[in-house]
Order: C-alpha cells, then sequence, then structure tokens
C-alpha cells in the first residue's frame, strides 16, 4: 500500500496527515492566528548579551525575542573559528539577519541562527557559504556523485557561482537536469528579492517569509512513495495544484481533490489518532501499555505487561512485549511530536541478548523517523537514553493548555486532606478575631464530607472554637478551593 497525504483546510487552521500502510504517522498543524515562523527571515536588534551563556536576545517585531548562541553565529560569520567571547560578534543595539530555526516552545522564544538559507523542492541554497552536500536519505553513491555533477552543470549555466552553498535534498533522488536548473532559477531570483529587502531594513522586521502548510506539504512531504494527496478544500487544492505546475509538475498528477460528505480525517481514522495521541496511556495488541509522560525537561516512557502474559516462560513474554512497544513507541513520538531528551523504561531483560535485540530494534524503527534522532544505549539503570530534534510545539503543546483545576499537577487534593485544611483554617481565623459564626464555602464533595465522615471531628472543633460553623457548596468551586467567612 502506497504513503497518502491527507490536507483538510479550514479558514481557522490547517491540517496534514501522514499515512504510511492506512496508520498516521505524522500529524501537522498550523493555525490561521498562530503560524509558524521556522524558516522566516527577520531583520533584528540585540537587546541584550549574556556573555556567561555565551548567547543574545534579539527583538525580531514578534510577541517574545528570539534567542541565538554563538555556536549559531559561527557557522555565518566566523567561518568555523571558534570565537572566545559571544561579544566580538555581537553586542546591545546591533541590527542582524536572523533565520528561526526552531518555533517558539512553551515560554521560550524563537531559535535563530545567521547561517541563512532558502529552500525549493529539490534545492537549498546557502548564500553565506561555499559548500555543496547531498541528502544523507540519498545512499547510493553513483546517485550522489550524478547529482553532483548535475546541480555543479546547472549552476555554470546560469552564472551562479559565487551565489553560495547548496544541498541536494531527498526529493532530488533520480529527478533530471531540467528540474534542477529550474530550481536555480527560482532560487536566484528568490534571493535577489530577498538581498533588497535586507539592504533596506532598518529595524526589526519580516524579510521572507517560508511557505503556508499547505504548500510546504507538496514541497517536503510528496517523496516518491506518496501514492496520492487529498484535499478537502476546493480552494486549497486549485492553489496546490498552481503551486505544482509552477514549481513540481511530477507532483501534480498525485493531487486530489476530496469531494465526499464525509469528513476526510474522520473517513482515514486521523480524528480518533489524535485523541488517542493526547492520551497518557498507549494500549499495545498484546494487552501490554505504554505510559507517557511529557515535563518540562524530557519525556519519559515506561513500558509495562498489562494484561500479556505470554504462552511460553516470562523472558519471552518480557521480550515479546518491549519488541511490540519498540514499534509502537516510535510511532508515537512522530505523531505527538515529542522532542528533546527522551528516556524509556523497557521491562527489565536478563539476557543481554534480548537487551541487544531490543535496542537494535529500536535504531531500526528510529531510522524512518525524518526528525534527526540518536539513541545513546542503555544506562547503568537499565533506562534505553535517546534524543530527538525538536522542531516545534508538540502536539500536546499546541492542542492543549494547563489544566485550571490542578494547575498541570495532574492530580488533585483528596476531600479528605481540604476537610483538614479547612479545619485548620478555622482554628487560625477563631484565634485571630472576636466573632460568633464561620460559614465555609467549598465544593460538593467536600461539604458533603463535612457533615458526612467528619460530623463527629466537626462537632469537636466547634465546641473547641466555641463558634457556629455553617456550610455552603459552591457549583464553581473546584475541589481544592474553599473560603471561609466571618459572619
Amino acid at each position: 500500500m502506497s504513503d497518502e497525504i491527507l490536507v483538510n483546510i479550514t479558514p481557522m487552521e490547517t491540517r496534514v496527515a501522514v499515512l504510511e500502510n492506512g496508520a498516521t504517522q505524522d500529524i501537522h498543524i498550523e493555525r490561521a492566528v498562530n503560524r509558524g515562523i521556522v524558516g522566516n527571515i527577520y531583520a533584528g536588534k540585540v537587546v541584550r548579551v549574556l556573555p556567561g551563556m555565551q548567547a543574545a536576545f534579539v527583538d525580531i517585531g514578534v510577541e517574545r525575542t528570539g534567542f541565538i548562541h554563538v555556536s549559531d553565529i559561527v557557522a555565518a560569520e566566523a567561518r568555523g573559528r571558534e570565537p572566545e567571547n559571544i561579544t566580538e560578534h555581537l553586542h546591545e543595539g546591533k541590527t542582524i539577519v536572523v533565520q528561526v530555526t526552531r518555533d517558539p516552545l512553551g515560554t521560550k522564544g524563537a531559535r535563530l541562527t545567521t547561517a541563512l538559507s532558502v529552500s525549493t523542492r529539490y534545492l537549498v541554497l546557502m548564500p553565506q557559504t561555499d559548500h555543496v552536500g547531498v541528502s544523507q536519505l540519498i545512499d547510493e553513491q553513483q546517485e550522489r556523485e550524478r547529482l553532483q555533477q548535475v546541480l555543479a552543470d546547472g549552476v555554470a549555466a546560469e552564472s551562479m557561482e559565487g551565489a553560495g552553498g547548496f544541498i541536494l535534498r531527498t526529493a532530488a533522488e533520480g529527478v533530471g537536469s531540467d528540474e534542477i536548473v529550474a530550481d536555480l532559477r527560482f532560487l536566484k531570483r528568490l534571493w535577489a528579492a530577498v538581498s533588497r529587502r535586507i539592504e533596506a531594513a532598518a529595524e526589526p522586521q519580516l524579510l521572507y517569509a517560508d511557505l503556508p502548510l499547505h504548500l510546504r506539504t507538496v514541497r517536503d512531504l510528496a517523496r516518491a512513495s506518496v501514492g496520492r494527496i487529498l484535499v478537502d478544500s476546493s480552494e486549497g487544492a486549485a492553489t496546490m495544484a498552481e503551486f505544482c505546475r509552477e514549481y513540481m509538475p511530477q507532483v501534480s498528477d498525485l493531487l486530489e481533490h476530496y469531494e465526499g460528505e464525509r469528513p476526510l480525517f474522520d473517513l482515514h481514522g486521523v480524528e480518533e489518532e489524535i485523541q488517542r495521541a493526547l492520551q497518557r496511556k498507549v494500549e499495545l495488541k498484546s494487552g501490554g501499555y505504554l505510559i507517557i509522560d511529557q515535563t518540562e525537561a524530557m519525556t519519559t516512557i515506561d513500558v509495562n505487561t498489562g494484561s500479556f502474559v505470554g504462552r511460553r516462560n516470562q523472558a519471552e513474554t518480557i521480550l515479546k512485549t518491549n519488541l511490540e512497544a519498540v514499534g509502537a513507541l516510535s510511532r508515537q513520538l512522530r505523531l505527538r511530536n515529542l522532542g528533546g531528551i527522551i528516556i524509556v523504561d523497557f521491562i527489565d531483560m536478563a539476557d543481554p541478548e534480548h537487551r541487544r535485540q531490543v535496542h537494535r530494534s529500536l535504531e531500526k524503527a528510529m531510522q524512518r523517523d525524518p526528525a534527526r534522532n540518536q539513541i545513546t544505549g542503555v544506562s547503568e539503570l537499565g533506562l534505553v537514553e535517546m534524543t530527538r530534534k525538536r522542531t516545534r510545539e508538540s502536539l500536546e503543546h499546541m492542542l492543549c493548555e494547563e489544566c485550571p483545576v490542578c494547575s498541570g499537577r495532574g492530580v488533585l487534593k483528596t476531600a479528605e486532606t481540604v476537610c483538614y485544611e479547612i479545619f485548620r483554617e478555622i482554628i487560625r481565623d477563631a484565634r485571630a478575631y472576636d466573632n460568633d459564626k464561620l460559614m465555609v464555602l467549598a465544593a460538593q464533595p467536600v461539604v458533603d464530607r463535612l457533615l458526612d465522615e467528619e460530623s463527629a471531628n466537626l462537632a469537636d472543633l466547634e465546641e473547641l472554637v466555641g463558634k457556629a460553623i455553617s456550610f455552603r457548596a459552591e457549583p464553581s468551586y473546584n475541589q481544592e478551593h474553599f473560603d471561609i467567612i466571618l459572619l
């Protein structure tokens, strides 16, 4: 079964799902009011330099200042020479041209670099270098050499010597010289326009914006394995078709306008996958399950056998569960777009060969992940440590917000705990104020417990403080919220 790309376009947001063998592997979401800015080029102004961190904050005209590290300046300006201090390059008030490499995440601003680049379907132009490279996903040496020769001939034909360095993208595999030359001409015109804006820029502002999600989809995701691209918007389909005719005619035949009555994402089960990807627990077919916890510092994945007891022995049961977990967790990392440090706690395996087998399976599964990742091996505690490049918000952070009841803790104090807090607060107030009565406002479960299980303790408390205590349930209060009113 060939891969499919589903594009759901509404005035509020654009959503893209990548299906491999009928299963959802990637979800991309871009909202009209909060478009991603990765790839955008800005004229920025340095607002603060932090020599201790070898970094600086740069105002690029968006809500939060961006962050740039000295290593991201070296790549563009120092040509590989490691500077002694970031102050060699930046000072407060300096105007610099930067490109966003990572969207703002949580409270963090965008990650920036001075190594600028612009992309087409087959090429990436890097005006400040002279490096020529080929995507590592193109394995065949003969094809790599052919592409480099085609590029060199195209650069000479278009008189683009000295224009900068190039990277031949994965999509360039197997394409001819006409397509490469067409991309070179486009990049030449595009960079000339960006250069004019750079020269005219006098304050923080946007100089170049990357394509919207539905057009980036055909540029970046329409690889050779894709059999069709379904689009449920007539206007969006027309825009994508026009873009393909001008820049990628070989993709035009893949586009299909979906006109069915049933929503596109419902038809292919994508809506259900999104809902499952927001849950903490992931069920495995064998009866085992994963527990995925996303925190500020890292993501932890715990593997459990659950109801799976196996047919042979315990070691084989554990091995089978861990191997099944490998496929599930590699898919969940892509689906949820989890990045940064990831710790996987597989079920303990006594057999060293079983551990090696699970580790090899994980490495093989992660090779299919388009995001750069690294698996560092098994730690002394039996945990598998890995990293995955984070370039945009995770699915959870994009679609959810912190719970206003528990403030993101994920747990609530029990009604019993809140009752005892109320008792302590009554004692404090009774000693501090001279009044005859108190009224407690609390959630219904708390009031019910005060008048039932805690009634004897309540009677003792009234005798202790010498004041009458009444209660009123407040429907708008959460279980932890209460107020004590002096009457």
